[in-house]
C-alpha cells in the first residue's frame, strides 16, 4: 500500500488551494475563526459558493451533479478547507441523504431531491435520535401507519442538529412492531413545517442554541416519501451513519486545531517562560501529535480501501473513536492554555482579561463544551468499540 499522493493528487490539491483562495470571503473566514456558532447566513453563503463550483456534494458522482472525486481527493478538499478556515459543510443533505438517494432513491426522488440539495433551496435535517434510542437507536418508538396514501407519524425525535433552519427532515420511523426491532424500521422524508410537526429549541451548556426537540403528532407524509422498501430501514440507517462517522473524525479540523494549541502556547507566558516550555504541558501536546499523525495514517488506509470497495469499510468506527478522542484533547489545551480568559460563554469576557487574552478567546470554554458531545453522537464511542469487536475480531 502506497500512502503517498500521486502527481495527479497534488495537482487537485493545488487547485483547491486556488480556488479557496479566489473564493471564499475573507468575513466567512472571520466567522470561522473567532469560533462563535456561525449564522445561517454564513453557512448558505458558502454553500451556494461551493454549489456554482460544482463541489458542494463532494462524494456524488458527476451524473449527479457532483464532481466525482476519489475518496482521496476527498480528503485533500477537506484538509485544505480547514486550512484556509472555510466553514464545514453541513452535511444533512449534501453528505448524508445525497448518498442514500444516490443508491437506495427512485427515479423520481432522484431528479426532484438531489438538484434542491446542490442549490441550497433545502435545506435538510435527520431524525434519528429520540428519548431512549440514541446508542441504541434500533429501540426507537416513532410510528408511521398506512392510511391510504399516506403514512401518520407520532412520536418525539431529539438532539435535531440545526433543525431551526430545516424545511425537510428525514425520519427514521417505525412501521411494524414484530420481529426484530431492525425489521420494523422505514425511512421517511417529511416537510417542515408540516400540521402536527413542531420544532422546539434545546439550550446548551456553553449557552449556543444548536440542537432541538421535534415533535410528531398524527402527522400525514406521502407514501413517495419512502426511501427504499418499507421496514427495511435498518439497511440504509446504517448505510447514512458509515458516511456520517467518516465525517465525524475531522482530521482536518483537529489538524487546524493542533496548531492554534501550539500557537496558544508559544504566546501565553506561564511564571515568565511560554507555556511550549512547560514539560507537562509540551508532553500532552506531542501525545495528542502522534495520536493525531496516526489517525491520518488510518484515515488514508480507509481512503486506500474505499477507493478499491467503493464503500468505507469498519475503519469508520475507528476513525471516529481517535477522532473525538484527539478533537476533545486539543480543545481542552486550548481551554488550559488560556487560563482564565477562555470564559466560561461567549459574551461574558471582561476588558480585564481581554487585556491579557489572544484575540477570540473567550470562544475557546463554549468550544470545549460544545465538543463533550462529539464521542456521543452519531453512535456513542461504546457502540464503536461493539462495532469492532463484531466486524474486526470476529466476537
Amino acid at each position: 500500500m502506497d500512502l503517498r499522493f500521486t502527481q495527479q493528487e497534488l495537482a487537485f490539491q493545488q487547485e483547491v488551494r486556488d480556488f479557496l483562495n479566489a473564493s471564499l470571503p475573507e468575513h466567512i473566514c472571520a466567522a470561522v475563526r473567532s469560533g462563535a456558532e456561525l449564522p445561517r447566513t454564513v453557512l448558505q453563503e458558502w454553500h451556494e459558493i461551493l454549489g456554482r463550483k460544482g463541489w458542494l456534494g463532494t462524494t456524488w458522482p458527476k451524473e449527479y451533479g457532483g464532481p466525482g472525486w476519489t475518496p482521496v481527493e476527498r480528503y485533500l478538499f477537506d484538509v485544505e478547507c480547514n486550512r484556509a478556515c472555510a466553514p464545514r459543510i453541513v452535511p444533512f443533505g449534501p453528505s448524508m441523504l445525497g448518498p442514500v438517494i444516490q443508491n437506495f432513491g427512485t427515479r423520481e426522488q432522484k431528479d426532484s431531491i438531489l438538484p434542491r440539495i446542490l442549490s441550497g433551496e433545502d435545506w435538510w435535517a435527520q431524525g434519528y435520535s429520540e428519548p431512549g434510542a440514541g446508542s441504541d437507536l434500533a429501540s426507537l418508538k416513532t410510528r408511521a401507519e398506512r392510511d391510504g396514501d399516506h403514512y401518520v407519524v407520532n412520536g418525539q425525535k431529539t438532539w435535531t442538529t440545526l433543525g431551526q433552519h430545516a424545511n425537510k427532515i428525514f425520519c427514521l420511523v417505525r412501521t411494524k412492531k414484530e420481529g426484530k426491532p431492525q425489521e420494523g424500521i422505514s425511512f421517511l422524508m417529511m416537510d417542515i413545517p408540516s400540521q402536527g410537526l413542531e420544532v422546539r429549541p434545546i439550550r446548551l451548556i456553553e449557552g449556543g442554541y444548536e440542537v432541538n426537540e421535534v415533535f410528531l403528532d398524527n402527522v400525514r407524509v406521502p407514501v413517495s416519501n419512502l426511501v427504499g422498501e418499507e421496514n427495511k430501514g435498518w439497511t440504509i440507517a446504517k448505510f447514512l451513519l458509515s458516511h456520517e462517522r467518516t465525517n465525524i473524525a475531522g482530521v482536518g479540523i483537529s489538524m487546524q486545531a493542533l496548531e492554534e494549541v501550539k500557537s496558544l502556547a508559544r504566546r501565553m507566558i506561564r511564571k515568565g517562560k511560554p507555556l511550549i516550555e512547560d514539560p507537562l504541558f509540551a508532553a500532552r501536546i506531542a501525545r495528542v501529535e502522534i495520536d493525531l499523525e496516526a489517525m491520518k495514517i488510518t484515515n488514508l488506509r480507509m481512503l486506500y480501501q474505499a477507493q478499491k470497495q467503493g464503500h468505507p469499510g469498519p475503519e469508520t468506527s475507528i476513525l471516529k473513536i481517535k477522532g473525538t478522542q484527539v478533537n476533545q484533547e486539543l480543545r481542552d489545551l486550548a481551554r488550559r492554555a488560556l487560563g482564565p480568559v477562555a470564559a466560561p460563554f461567549p459574551g461574558t469576557i471582561t476588558e480585564a482579561n481581554l487585556m491579557f487574552g489572544p484575540l477570540n478567546s473567550e470562544a475557546n470554554a463554549a468550544t470545549y463544551f460544545n465538543n463533550r458531545k462529539t464521542s456521543i453522537f452519531g453512535g456513542s464511542n461504546e457502540i464503536q468499540r461493539n462495532i469492532l469487536t463484531k466486524a474486526m475480531l470476529g466476537l
